[in-house]
């Protein structure tokens, strides 16, 4: 089973604080609202680099669903990926963030990296209790700097170093 790299938009690609020049400003329109995203277009090229040397698929983890589809994707460079339901809010059961049941439904028992800035020990405890997952590895984001080098190259040595890589 090829192991999934989830990707998370605000926070992660979209940083909270005034981006430095690399990244775009674009305006995007999701329900008649206006909403204005920065995005760096290395990241769909870091991203899919990533995603070939270990084998894994790039899938969105975002409250953004199949809008990061229409509006992230074609921005910095990404094809169309799967997406992860997020379906109804759910209460939490462990302090897990309402994210967190949807991504271990949708993981199932394949490995993955999850990028997002809201990720936390309560996440990971829940995960880690969800029908045995344990393979897998949170990377947090701080939401006002967004994803970095050093999150992909932590994504990239863990997938190498755990053996789930099946990249060339």
């Amino acid at each position: 089973m090829k192991p999934l790299l989830l990707i998370d938009v605000d926070g992660v690609l979209n940083p909270f604080r005034r981006p430095d020049p690399g990244y775009r400003r674009y305006q995007c329109e999701i329900g008649g609202q206006v909403y204005t995203v920065h995005l760096n277009p290395r990241h769909g090229t870091r991203l899919l680099e990533l995603a070939i040397a270990t084998g894994a698929e790039l899938a969105w983890a975002t409250t953004w669903e199949h809008h990061a589809n229409e509006w992230i994707s074609p921005r910095i460079g990404l094809p169309e990926l799967p997406v992860v339901p997020m379906g109804p809010v759910l209460g939490s059961t462990a302090g897990e963030m309402f994210k967190t049941p949807h991504v271990a439904e949708y993981v199932e028992r394949r490995p993955f990296v999850w990028f997002d800035d809201q990720v936390r020990q309560e996440d990971e405890e829940y995960l880690r209790g969800h029908r045995g997952l344990d393979d897998f590895l949170l990377v947090p984001v701080n939401p006002r700097d967004g994803l970095t080098s050093a999150h992909l190259d932590a994504a990239r040595r863990w997938l190498t170093l755990s053996g789930f890589s099946q990249g060339p």
